[in-house]
């Protein structure tokens, strides 16, 4: 894959990227900088990708791990205190949908993140976080059984 075949490809891709950073880091500045940070990280590993046909899922990945190193850094700056910037907009840091997500174990909230708010089929969640599909259907399960009580208890 060449670099303008590159571009064209992440250019189709980052409002997905977008997305799934923000469902991640829960505000937009945080986002855009992780989908950055993912886009010049896979370009400079670019020769490493094997398979073209996996890119989106492969450019996804660096985007969790990009994401997942920022939430470490975040919590090791401020380790009580740390909140997610909020927008002005109304969006989906104002639910409690947000704060139950965020209780959700890694691996199950890695499923939900993927596939609800990055908008992945379930082949690609499978692909992209190297599990079977089979997994990835009893996690989402599992997760959004433990969003429907999380979100019931928050009405009682």
């Amino acid at each position: 894959m060449d670099q303008q075949e590159f571009i064209r490809r992440t250019e189709a891709q980052r409002a997905r990227l977008y997305r799934t950073a923000y469902a991640y880091l829960g505000g937009e500045a945080a986002a855009m900088e992780a989908v950055d940070e993912a886009v010049y990280q896979a370009l400079r590993h670019l020769h490493q990708l094997r398979q073209p046909e996996y890119f989106e899922t492969w450019l996804t990945r660096i985007l969790i791990n990009t994401c997942n190193r920022e939430l470490l850094r975040l919590k090791r700056l401020h380790p009580a205190e740390y909140l997610p910037e909020a927008g002005e907009d109304f969006n989906y840091d104002t639910l409690p949908l947000r704060e139950a997500v965020a209780r959700l174990p890694r691996e199950l909230r890695q499923v939900i993140v993927l596939r609800y708010f990055g908008d992945l089929t379930l082949a690609q969640t499978s692909q992209t976080l190297d599990i079977p599909q089979g997994t990835v259907v009893t996690r989402q399960r599992r997760a959004l059984t433990l969003l429907r009580l999380s979100l019931e208890e928050g009405d009682a």
